[in-house]
């Protein structure tokens, strides 16, 4: 498919060093590329997202066109992925071009998302370094409802007997599955063979963080039916947790903390009103190259 060198680059996303976090690999397009190319470069990199970025040459402010695909499928909405696109936008590419921008639009399936530079949240001082900046995605609410019996997992065998409080589902398609404390969603040792049989698009486990921890909440998701056994953190599935665990304690703003084993933290800001969640976090590129096929 490629006649040149297309760039691109593996950033870590939600995390404020390399190695932790949730690693995507983003690749800057020139032209518009076929959907069976870029389905196999995403298989080839095997991360649980891949990003594609075309450049919108009309738009005055920086704007791209943004896709998402995993190992096995293209998605509607990808939170880590956008802000590794950011991330790699405002320290290379629109750098290199001496645009300082600090904030840049994507055109998705999911509408028109943006990104910005802000700085560090307050409650981050314990997370990351003093004054360093942050990322901010503007996305949309995902409502949640009650959970048809008919497609609830076999609770007790996939999540090793954790004490389930309550299912629900969301308009993304997950079941979210709330279990009484932190520590539950830290220990389950998923059956993924059982997971695979569930309904929902993929599985959400959360939980009141430890008493002490500084976070609100605790998460871990699963989606092997999209080629992902446990994805390190999840951006997306948090515009159904934000207005989840907002109503629960009473909060606007939300610290988060998903418990896969890399880890990640999100500083999450509803507007229910506006139906939009901020996302704030962090990102590092570890590798850049060119792909050659």
């Amino acid at each position: 498919m490629a006649k040149k060198p297309i760039r691109y680059a593996v950033v870590d996303a939600f995390a404020a060093g390399p190695f932790k976090g949730n690693p995507a690999a983003v690749c800057l397009l020139e032209a518009a590329a076929d959907e069976r190319w870029m389905q196999s470069v995403a298989a080839e990199f095997n991360l649980s997202e891949t990003a594609f970025l075309l450049r919108d040459t009309a738009a005055a402010a920086p704007r791209f066109h943004l896709r998402w695909f995993t190992p096995t499928a293209e998605v509607d909405l990808c939170g880590h992925a956008t802000l590794a696109s950011a991330h790699f936008l405002f320290t290379c590419v629109l750098a290199e071009h001496g645009d300082g921008a600090g904030a840049v639009e994507f055109a998705t399936k999911s509408g028109v998302l943006t990104a910005k530079k802000v700085p560090a949240r307050e409650e981050s001082a314990g997370v990351s370094g003093d004054g360093k900046r942050f990322i901010e995605l503007d996305f949309p609410m995902i409502d949640y409802f009650e959970c048809d019996a008919a497609e609830l997992p076999s609770i007790p065998r996939t999540l090793n007997g954790a004490s389930v409080v309550a299912v629900h589902k969301s308009a993304a398609g997950d079941l979210i599955v709330e279990v009484s404390s932190g520590k539950e969603v830290m220990d389950i040792t998923p059956d993924i063979t059982e997971m695979k049989k569930c309904s929902g698009t993929g599985i959400i486990v959360t939980g009141p963080a430890t008493p002490g921890s500084g976070y609100d909440f605790f998460t871990r998701y699963f989606a092997p039916n999209f080629g992902i056994d446990e994805d390190p953190v999840t951006g997306s599935v948090h515009c159904a947790l934000a207005p989840y665990w907002g109503v629960k304690l009473g909060q606007q703003k939300l610290t988060a903390l998903q418990v896969s084993p890399r880890s990640g933290t999100l500083f999450l800001e509803l507007e229910a009103a506006a139906r939009r969640v901020r996302i704030q976090g962090e990102a590092v590129t570890v590798m850049t190259g060119t792909l050659l096929a």
